[in-house]
């Protein structure tokens, strides 16, 4: 099994759509909200050199892009998917890895946040030496906020003006200490209660 895993070049283009579908087909298959991306827009980011692509002996294997806000102050990975076939392979975790490092070099000055339902995602976001945040401390820019319209959760998002939902805020900050690994190992069964008492408080009739 040949994995490689690059920044993106005018030869991955072919792939924008696959990658729209098989992000939307997850969010499906979770039941979770997700913005949704359409093949122009991923076929930009590819076009800027703001987006890196897993590919596994030739085939579509994974995908994630980088966002820039308030004139890079802010940037976010976004997108982040690994197609069904190759699931259970630690791919998403190479892949996130391989955005960070490369963002980081990229964007130097930037802080890297993210908001997440996904404990998958929040995991590797730990590891990598991501802490949890509230909303007020990731970016202000309303095109980010603009960007959540098409998630099913964005009633209770607006509701709450842009304060919180059911995702949850991560952020690095790279002027603190670069990758020290957490002082608290992540505990899935602390995230997930957390996630329940989210959605029992903003779900509620």
């Amino acid at each position: 099994m040949n994995i490689s895993i690059s920044v993106t070049q005018e030869e991955h283009y072919k792939y924008s759509q696959e990658i729209c579908d098989t992000i939307e087909l997850s969010a499906l298959l979770r039941g979770t909200g997700i913005a949704k991306r359409t093949p122009e827009y991923i076929q930009k980011k590819m076009e800027t050199n703001d987006a890196v692509i897993a590919l596994i002996d030739g085939k579509f294997a994974g995908f994630c892009y980088i966002e820039c806000w308030q004139h890079g102050k802010f940037v976010a990975h976004s997108g982040l998917i690994v197609h069904p076939d190759f699931r259970n392979l630690g791919l998403a975790k190479k892949i996130k890895s391989f955005v960070f490092d490369y963002s980081l070099k990229k964007y130097p000055n930037a802080k890297v946040f993210g908001i997440t339902t996904g404990l998958a995602v929040m995991k590797i976001n730990s590891e990598l030496g991501y802490k949890p945040v509230p909303f007020s401390e990731l970016t202000t820019d309303p095109s980010f906020w603009k960007g959540c319209q098409t998630c099913t959760n964005y009633d209770i998002l607006k509701s709450k003006d842009n304060k919180m939902c059911l995702c949850t805020g991560m952020l690095y900050d790279p002027k603190e200490k670069p990758k020290d690994p957490p002082k608290h190992a992540f505990n899935v069964r602390i995230w997930n209660r957390l996630k329940k008492i989210k959605q029992a408080l903003f779900l509620e009739d």
